[in-house]
């Protein structure tokens, strides 16, 4: 065999690995985030999770029209980040104090965060999955994550940059609060849940 029909052959076993950009990031449709170069999408959620990260979004939103401290951030908006193993952020809700960025996303993390747990979010990967989803939150400067929990009575845990392994728990009946991350702001567990469930 000839040397040049040797290289076509290696040639041909040859892969090359395309390290996605945010250009690529705002092509794709529906959520997504990008992670160690490479495009995440997260699948449609149920109604439950969704009702309550919509909750927490329309009480943010009140905040921001009384105190016009920050911007509240509804599910699905980007926040570009620069982190060694991460290059954004796509929370279900948010307290963004930085500048709005128009059409584009918003450049750097949330102050608050918050993730609600869908239905497959449950088990020992989605927990380390979250735990260092909240790691990657902190180091890119948030202050505050709520993991919720709508199928736990710790139904939020909210968990600050200075102590991230002791969460703070709100159950029914508590007052829940981002502590300095959102001042002056809080809303009631209870609200989280629809008045007629079926």
């Amino acid at each position: 065999m000839s040397s040049h029909g040797i290289n076509r052959d290696i040639t041909s076993c040859m892969t090359t690995t395309h390290k996605a950009t945010l250009r690529d990031l705002y092509s794709v449709k529906g959520k997504a985030e990008l992670i160690n170069g490479e495009i995440v999408q997260t699948p449609p959620t149920g109604y439950l999770p969704r009702y309550a990260a919509s909750e927490i979004l329309i009480s943010l939103r009140g905040h921001e029209r009384a105190t016009g401290s920050g911007c509240a951030i509804g599910d699905n908006v980007g926040f570009t980040v620069s982190l060694p193993n991460r290059d954004s952020f796509s929370p279900d809700a948010a307290w963004y104090t930085g500048r709005p960025s128009a059409m584009k996303f918003l450049e750097g993390a949330p102050v608050f965060a918050v993730e609600v747990r869908s239905e497959g979010d449950y088990g020992p990967a989605a927990d380390h999955k979250l735990r260092r989803r909240r790691r990657d939150y902190f180091a890119a400067g948030t202050r505050c994550v709520w993991d919720v929990d709508m199928q736990n009575l710790d139904i939020i845990k909210s968990y600050f940059d200075d102590d991230p392994d002791r969460p703070i728990v709100f159950r029914r009946g508590d007052l829940a609060d981002a502590r300095n991350a959102v001042p002056g702001w809080s809303i009631p567990v209870d609200n989280l849940f629809p008045l007629l469930t079926g």
